[in-house]
């Protein structure tokens, strides 16, 4: 059984905060300046050439891209040959999340209770999910998850007869209703199967695929194909002021469902799509 160091996950984790937050990742970037390339409108092709900006300023500065670092949200692939050493994997990232978010001067977004509303003020607890895999590494992924793509996130279960047709309606008409509000251009996460609540995963695990990496699935990449076309032809445009490029991609994760059910989530990731990854 191979050993990693507690504090070798709070370094590594801390880091991943910090460097998500002020770095641009390089296929979010090289699909914002291919969608600028694509853009029909004069109007939001500046408003490409300012995302560019803030992102090379950030870069450039030591500076968050957005003053919503928002939630962090972590997937985990913890090998079921390799063990924390020292304390749990799921308080090591806290603690590791909670000295990135106070070291890299980020604003802390999380409440106490969801109705009283009081700052936790050190961005905890983060939200973590963990999947035991084959091997001896762990691999921690991270996202910065702002509230006004999240937000705009919705989950349905509809009847099986529905079908690949009523998937499609139900994905375009939510994001045509978003339209500005989760800061177009957005990558389309969209989880199909599982249930109510795997549902809801999937859509999330989807956001953090590389924006534009195909579903290995023939038949769910041609859907991905067909979706973005078709969210880019609502003309919401970046920050929703009108334009031919509303999404950087669309990404559809998948897994078994009831016969008496076809659950169906979207979740929206902003332009801003912070995210890193870590194998230790």
């Amino acid at each position: 059984m191979r050993t990693v160091p507690y504090q070798t996950v709070v370094d590594a984790v801390a880091e991943l905060c910090v460097r998500a937050c002020y770095e641009l990742p390089e296929d979010v970037e090289s699909a914002l300046k291919a969608a600028r390339e694509r853009e029909e409108s004069p109007v939001a092709r500046q408003i490409f050439d300012e995302i560019l900006q803030n992102a090379k300023i950030a870069r450039g500065g030591e500076l968050p891209l957005c003053q919503d670092t928002g939630v962090a949200v972590f997937l985990v692939k913890l090998g079921d040959a390799v063990r924390v050493e020292g304390g749990l994997v799921t308080d090591a990232i806290n603690d590791g999340m909670r000295r990135g978010y106070e070291q890299g001067y980020l604003r802390k977004s999380l409440v106490k209770d969801p109705l009283r509303r009081v700052n936790t003020k050190d961005n905890t607890p983060a939200m973590i999910h963990v999947e035991l895999v084959a091997g001896d590494t762990i691999t921690i992924a991270m996202a910065a998850k702002g509230g006004g793509s999240e937000n705009m996130s919705m989950c349905r279960v509809l009847p099986p007869s529905a079908g690949v047709e009523g998937v499609k309606k139900f994905v375009v008409d939510w994001v045509d209703q978003a339209g500005g509000n989760p800061c177009p251009p957005i990558i389309v996460g969209v989880g199909i199967g599982g249930n109510f609540e795997k549902c809801a995963f999937l859509a999330k695990k989807a956001v953090f695929r590389h924006v534009g990496e195909p579903n290995p699935d023939p038949f769910y990449a041609d859907l991905e194909r067909e979706l973005l076309d078709r969210v880019n032809a609502l003309g919401v445009g970046p920050m929703g002021l009108g334009g031919t490029q509303t999404a950087l991609a669309v990404h559809i994760e998948t897994m078994p469902c009831h016969i008496a059910s076809l659950p169906v989530a979207v979740n929206i990731q902003c332009h801003s799509a912070r995210h890193k990854e870590v194998v230790l």
